[in-house]
């Protein structure tokens, strides 16, 4: 059984993943994993693909530290690197462009998002 940690981060990823389809977003793969480690969701919005880090947290406050925050330099890098990893493997041909996303999604005691937050271009690479 997931921790609760592990359900509050699923339950991020599945509001996420409905707010790119509503928005017009096709999810191309949810978890991809590799050795360096994983992506939350793969997206394509046209011809670009778009590579989404999840970030859930419950609301603790107003002087809590927003989810995106939670996003330094290292993970930036490590996203980075899994994307480069993911179009390897996919054979996705060099010159498509790709992004990298932050959603932060923030979830009150009773179960419901409060905030959803959709970061494009949050990672430089």
């Amino acid at each position: 059984m997931p921790s609760a940690r592990g359900r509050l981060g699923r339950f991020g990823e599945l509001a996420a993943a409905a707010h790119l389809q509503r928005s017009g977003y096709t999810l191309i793969a949810r978890n991809w994993r590799c050795s360096g480690g994983e992506i939350d969701l793969v997206a394509r919005r046209g011809d670009q693909v778009v590579f989404v880090e999840v970030r859930t947290r419950r609301v603790r406050g107003p002087q809590a530290a927003l989810p995106e925050a939670s996003v330094g330099a290292a993970k930036a890098q490590r996203l980075a690197n899994l994307a480069h990893a993911y179009l390897a493997e996919a054979a996705l041909p060099a010159e498509l462009p790709w992004r990298i996303d932050v959603i932060a999604v923030e979830v009150d005691g009773a179960g419901r998002v409060v905030r959803l937050a959709h970061i494009e271009y949050a990672v430089e690479a």
